[in-house]
């Protein structure tokens, strides 16, 4: 937890969003005395059995807790404790560090608030995004690594906003389909696929409640529910066929 950067509300959405990676065996707030001694941290760091890094600025200006938080990740990563790393923070001078988790093998999320620009963002393996709810308590998950704020929507404009289908989804099922023998792909391979490529990536931002309701838009994608019940998609060819450019070209249109 960078805690100089980011609000106490966003620690219960980080901890919800990266148990789905692993156990979280770390725990860490890094902060200076302003921060840290006192209030609204000290509460919610103890309450959740954060250990409090408290890091004293040797002069003003200098933040001495980013560097404690880059050099503790890199030990743990080198003393082969965890491989995920969950760095808090909406501060982009954190992209370097999660560029070089990531060379060496690490898994590495970002939770930070709208403010992330997106050199943080695309440094990551999955990016959430955490929003205050609207009445401004401690936050509920609006949106979870989507890239509304890039595109410069509110969260009201989100919740109002008609379902878009946009052709990224064709192109990766068109790509993926091609390297299997019956042209079908697993929605959890798709999935992957795209928040490896996009990891601000989440059907929400387009208006809908997930990937197999986003998928469901489609005139150019077929559902097919497997044995065992997981699902698949597969490009409509009948649907394809009707269409001026192939749709890993750019915008297609139909004839």
């Amino acid at each position: 937890m960078d805690c100089d950067n980011v609000q106490p509300a966003i620690l219960d959405h980080a901890l919800h969003f990266v148990a789905q990676f692993g156990r979280v065996v770390s725990r860490r707030g890094y902060g200076n005395s302003g921060t840290l001694s006192g209030g609204r941290w000290q509460e919610k760091l103890t309450g959740l059995a954060f250990t409090p890094c408290l890091q004293y600025q040797y002069a003003s200006g200098k933040n001495t807790a980013d560097i404690a938080l880059a050099l503790d990740a890199m030990e743990l990563l080198f003393d082969e404790i965890v491989d995920t790393f969950c760095i808090v923070t909406s501060d982009s001078d954190f992209a370097h560090l999660s560029r070089k988790l990531r060379e060496r093998g690490a898994l590495v999320c970002i939770v930070g608030e709208a403010k992330t620009p997106s050199a943080l963002r695309n440094a990551s393996d999955h990016f959430s995004e955490w929003e205050p709810a609207a009445d401004g308590a401690p936050g509920e998950v609006a949106k979870s690594a989507d890239s509304e704020t890039a595109n410069g929507r509110s969260a009201d404009s989100l919740r109002s906003m008609v379902k878009q289908r946009p052709m990224l989804v064709v192109r990766a099922v068109a790509m993926l389909a091609g390297d299997t023998p019956e042209g079908k792909v697993d929605l959890g391979a798709l999935g992957n696929y795209i928040r490896r490529t996009d990891p601000s990536f989440t059907p929400k931002a387009y208006g809908h409640s997930g990937m197999l309701d986003m998928l469901r838009t489609y005139d150019l994608l077929t559902l097919h529910q497997e044995v065992g019940g997981h699902w698949a998609v597969t490009l409509n060819q009948e649907r394809i066929g009707q269409m001026s450019v192939n749709p890993l070209t750019g915008k297609p249109s139909l004839a």
